[in-house]
């Protein structure tokens, strides 16, 4: 790349695209938000029953988004929109303790840097534009889950946001941000098309497989700690 190149591109305001679960925050935000409305309304654990025949399921054809939607249905299909809101906004009041310190200063200096912040996530949009709008970012996007009227039907609306699905989403924020270039970061290996597509890219508090991949590729690695 030439000095002229690399001139103009760090003139421009950067997409800082951040993967949630394990990038930002320590662990899965998901268990938890499912957990915590169990805990809160008991009555909705007697749908796991259904459980079994849905891991069944996946092992045979490894699909996490109908995994994420059959577990989503079975504890809160029917739900009023009211109840689900109300408890979103307790969970991601409460999560602040869930957050990598060191993640959310890169956030910060991104921010402080005028770049676009943008949230990918595979997480529902149950709770995950919340997070989005607790920590400042300018869009999220992230699986969205179907509703029947006031009623929760739990079905995916759009296709699970994990692998090709994030490069997808790349591709778009593109468009939507012209010329602007990409420094992006997640901690799976199943992040690793979408990390190779950015300009810049950083695995962060990955296994030792996703290490070794990111080396395959040349794409650096850390740890937040």
């Amino acid at each position: 790349m030439s000095n002229n190149s690399t001139n103009t591109i760090a003139e421009k305001s950067w997409i800082a695209l951040f993967d949630l679960d394990g990038t930002l925050t320590w662990r899965d935000t998901l268990l938890p938000f499912l957990a915590g409305f169990v805990r809160r309304h008991p009555h909705r654990a007697f749908g796991l029953w259904r459980l079994p025949w849905a891991l069944g399921r996946y092992w045979q054809d490894r699909d996490r988004g109908a995994l994420k939607s059959s577990v989503i249905r079975m504890l809160m299909r029917g739900e009023k929109r009211s109840v689900l809101e109300a408890w979103a906004k307790t969970f991601v009041a409460e999560s602040h303790s869930r957050f990598r310190p060191l993640a959310l200063a890169v956030v910060q200096a991104h921010r402080a840097a005028g770049d676009h912040l943008v949230l990918l996530s595979a997480s529902p949009d149950l709770y995950v534009p919340l997070i989005g709008r607790l920590l400042g970012f300018e869009r999220t996007l992230c699986t969205e889950i179907e509703w029947q009227g006031d009623r929760l039907d739990g079905r995916l609306k759009t296709p699970n946001r994990r692998g090709e699905e994030k490069l997808r989403c790349l591709a778009w924020l593109r468009e939507q941000y012209a010329g602007s270039p990409v420094i992006a970061y997640a901690n799976a290996a199943s992040d690793l098309d979408h990390l190779r597509s950015a300009d810049r890219a950083l695995l962060v508090n990955a296994d030792s497989a996703a290490r070794r991949l990111a080396a395959k590729w040349n794409i650096a690695v850390s740890y937040w700690g």
